[in-house]
């Protein structure tokens, strides 16, 4: 995955915000790193591909719903991959009688969640991904009509760089789960 690059100046306010966030550089971003099961990492990396071409050609609501997608395949994945440390988290979600859900049945939400509670990605990226986890939600043309939303390059530049971000941070701790 190549970089994104803004020329905006941080807020200077103690912690991570938005353009910070941006501004930071992922080396070594590759779904491939992660041992996904079977052809899903083909899958997602053409899916980056797919999505910085939209970038590039300021398709923006495109990258935002396929980033969002592409971050919960790429957590369903890991999640396949480390069943039971993913089912065994206290944040995984439950259904009425108290029993971990499906991995089919988990929303983005959770997938999120118990990633960071297994400490595989970190706070910043927690936080942002949910932020692109609200975003993704414009798929439905009517939420996006009564709120009006019309995606930026800015907004773009966030969801893709989330995407980086997970993506790294995945690579760099999935191989702790269970040490």
């Amino acid at each position: 995955m190549d970089k994104v690059e803004i020329d905006e100046t941080p807020a200077s306010n103690g912690g991570e915000n938005e353009d910070e966030f941006l501004r930071r550089e992922f080396t070594n971003v590759s779904i491939a790193k992660l041992g996904l099961e079977g052809p899903v990492t083909d899958v997602l990396e053409q899916r980056i591909k797919e999505i910085e071409k939209c970038f590039f050609g300021k398709a923006y609501l495109a990258v935002i719903l396929m980033a969002g997608s592409t971050l919960e395949g790429t957590l369903l994945g890991v999640a396949n991959k480390h069943p039971k440390a993913f089912n065994s988290a206290s944040s995984s979600p439950k259904d009425g009688g108290g029993k971990v859900k499906q991995f089919h049945d988990w929303t983005l939400s959770a997938f999120i969640d118990v990633a960071h509670q297994l400490r595989l990605v970190q706070h910043d990226t927690l936080r942002f991904s949910h932020t692109l986890r609200d975003f993704r939600n414009y798929i439905h043309p009517f939420q996006q009509m009564s709120t009006g939303f019309s995606p930026t390059e800015h907004t773009a530049k966030l969801c893709l760089q989330v995407l980086r971000a997970a993506v790294y941070e995945l690579g760099q701790n999935v191989g702790k789960i269970g040490t």
